[in-house]
């Protein structure tokens, strides 16, 4: 699992790098590769719930192999392109469903699935990911693309993404019964349990596939009806808007603004880009620290004093980017490297422990997967927004000063989100059964399942 959000960090990141070349290679402009760019986050994010529920139904496997395809195709074919449309689907399409399928939410159902306890430090872990696959992918993207060809670093991430398909589908279980496992702390069971009338081992119950007689001839509710009905449910309260308000400023101060530009934004001041892809390489390994430590402390501390604390001192280390960045890595940027690296996705943990809370382990993936997409929708937003600002003013000036500001505010836009869930917040999703079903059959495709 760790292999694949690992991969789909370092292919989602891989457009930064080839922003420039593309664009002296087409002539195309700032603003229009940067509106690529958007598409892809934008498709990235929205993909995220309905790929919860369809882990759900399909599998983990299945999900993640698919994905993997995706990736490998879309990323293959921009080696032939020449129109901007083609671009745009390319990278939009392609690669940001085959991303967006392993992103942050796959993370969270496997947190929620496999561990009964310690949820908050394995999101962490599953977040630093994220941040490795940055590391490990992003310089040798940048120096390929410097040295070969931008065509060279496309054809790598293709080959990575296929070559990595094997693995899943020999390594990769749905769920710990299909390995004689329990998740990690949870209670001893009792060999079979009775639902509705019907025995139920011990293994179907952990796994969530207890389903009753007529589950095998009745299907249960699609993965878009289950993602809908989530967001259906968890928009009717203020701490769902809170959360993806929130998360929306940082998917803008993240993978929209840093992820996207900071290479050209550096390259603007004299700096090389492949020294560029290094820091951004250099965050990635000061977030596994800061995220693998977020999500130690989220067990243990307020999510929300969490959340107030990473904006704000995101928001504050923003505002010093323009006075920073130049040719050369002096003490003052190799400072905020280090300083925006601890905090760079240290937000995830407590989000997704906020979820929980919030709406209950039954349902929090599909949730949390609706909270990424805004994470994901304001990172489009901004990478737009950053490329017409570069394009209009010759400078990155005002695009990181919006970015600083707005963390300030949803730092502390955290603070008004309850501290506990309402007493039927947390109740899970029940989708009506479909006719003829049985009350069991019905919670086949529910989210409940994807999490027990």
């Amino acid at each position: 699992m760790l292999g694949a959000l690992v991969a789909a960090a370092g292919f989602r990141s891989s457009t930064g790098a080839l922003l420039e070349p593309l664009e002296h290679e087409f002539g195309w402009s700032r603003t229009m590769t940067s509106g690529a760019v958007t598409a892809n986050l934008v498709i990235y994010g929205l993909t995220a719930p309905f790929a919860a529920a369809l882990m759900d139904r399909l599998g983990l496997r299945r999900v993640i192999v698919t994905a993997l395809l995706l990736v490998g195709i879309g990323s293959g074919l921009t080696t032939v392109m020449t129109a901007p449309w083609q671009l745009w689907i390319l990278w939009g399409g392609f690669v940001g469903l085959g991303t967006g399928a392993m992103a942050l939410v796959l993370g969270s159902v496997v947190a929620n699935r496999w561990f009964a306890t310690r949820r908050g430090l394995v999101t962490g872990l599953f977040s630093a990911a994220s941040s490795t696959g940055q590391l490990v992918f992003l310089p040798s993207i940048a120096a390929l693309a410097a040295g070969p060809g931008w065509r060279y670093a496309a054809l790598v991430v293709a080959g990575a993404a296929v070559a990595l398909i094997p693995v899943i589908v020999l390594v990769v279980a749905d769920h710990p019964a299909d390995v004689g496992a329990r998740p990690y702390g949870a209670a001893p069971e009792p060999d079979a349990l009775a639902t509705n009338d019907a025995r139920v081992t011990r293994e179907e119950k952990v796994s969530g596939r207890h389903t009753g007689a007529s589950a095998a001839t009745t299907p249960g509710p699609s993965p878009a009806r289950v993602a809908l009905r989530a967001l259906g449910e968890a928009s009717r309260g203020m701490p769902f808007w809170l959360l993806a308000g929130t998360f929306f400023v940082c998917g803008w101060s993240t993978n929209g603004l840093i992820g996207t530009h900071f290479i050209p934004a550096a390259h603007d001041h004299g700096m090389p880009p492949t020294t560029a892809a290094g820091l951004l390489a250099l965050i990635g390994i000061f977030d596994i620290a800061g995220t693998v430590a977020s999500g130690w402390l989220t067990d243990r501390v307020d999510p929300r004093l969490l959340l107030l604390a990473y904006y704000v001192l995101r928001g504050l280390s923003l505002l010093v980017v323009p006075s920073v960045l130049g040719p050369d890595v002096e003490p003052s940027l190799f400072l905020f490297v280090v300083f925006y690296g601890l905090d760079w996705v240290a937000t995830v943990p407590p989000t997704m422990a906020l979820c929980r809370h919030h709406f209950g382990l039954a349902r929090s993936s599909v949730v949390f997967g609706w909270v990424f997409a805004s994470h994901m929708v304001g990172a489009g937003i901004a990478a737009t927004y950053a490329g017409w600002i570069r394009q209009s003013t010759g400078d990155y000036f005002w695009a990181w000063l919006t970015a600083g500001i707005l963390c300030l505010v949803a730092g502390f836009a955290c603070l008004a989100i309850p501290r506990r869930a309402a007493d039927d917040a947390a109740a899970p999703i029940a989708p009506p059964a479909p006719t003829g079903a049985s009350g069991t059959g019905a919670q086949r495709g529910s989210v409940a399942s994807s999490s027990e």
